[in-house]
């Protein structure tokens, strides 16, 4: 009697990405790196983990561009590639921009408040994005704008951050101080992320789409 059952097909899922993908992939990649070196740095307090962590954030936005740009020159954009993409946004321009924000000293409970409320903001603006994209579509099936700005667009946080850790401004030496409202603390600098979590989930602030 002969084994009918399927057999396993080793790195199945890994055949049926596109090229485009791996480069979703790393862009992944270094936000998880980001997310370590905040980690690392809060463990063993070297800024130039800090800085080499940050520095995986403007990487990550560089693949981003590129993964949809060869989709469209390789005309294999799929629902999978736009669903990977998201998530690989999240973590790059959502999770590790909050995740070096609180390395830096954001640390206060209302500062946890605020990036907490960045990122869930990143998600919703990603998720609204993907149910609206086809509606936004022109004839030729491309997106003409985005409504509120893109997550990407946290690489500007991150990059005032650089300059905070690279002059030293990091801790109790962050811009701006703390002040304690109630039973928490809250650093002005964390405002940044409600300014930009807000400006993402907009839906009436309109950015034309290159």
């Amino acid at each position: 009697m002969s084994d009918r059952s399927p057999r396993p097909r080793h790195f199945s899922m890994l055949r049926d990405f596109q090229l485009a993908d791996w480069f979703t992939l790393g862009n992944a990649f270094c936000g998880t790196g980001a997310v370590f070196a905040a980690m690392r740095y809060l463990q063993d307090g070297q800024v130039g983990d800090l800085l080499w962590g940050m520095a995986l954030i403007p990487l990550a936005f560089v693949l981003d561009a590129f993964d949809g740009r060869i989709a469209r020159w390789r005309k294999v954009a799929s629902t999978l590639g736009r669903e990977l993409d998201s998530l690989a946004d999240v973590i790059s321009f959502g999770l590790a921009p909050a995740a070096l924000g609180y390395a830096c000293g954001l640390q206060g409970g209302w500062d946890w408040l605020v990036l907490s409320y960045f990122v869930c903001c990143g998600v919703s603006r990603l998720a609204r994005y993907n149910v609206t994209a086809e509606s936004l579509s022109g004839a030729e099936g491309k997106v003409k704008h985005f409504e509120g700005t893109p997550i990407p667009t946290s690489v500007l946080i991150v990059a005032l951050l650089a300059v905070a850790a690279w002059a030293g401004r990091l801790g109790p030496d962050l811009w701006f101080g703390e002040l304690r409202i109630g039973p928490w603390l809250l650093h002005p600098l964390v405002l940044v992320y409600a300014v930009s979590g807000s400006l993402m989930i907009s839906k009436t602030l309109r950015i034309p789409k290159p």
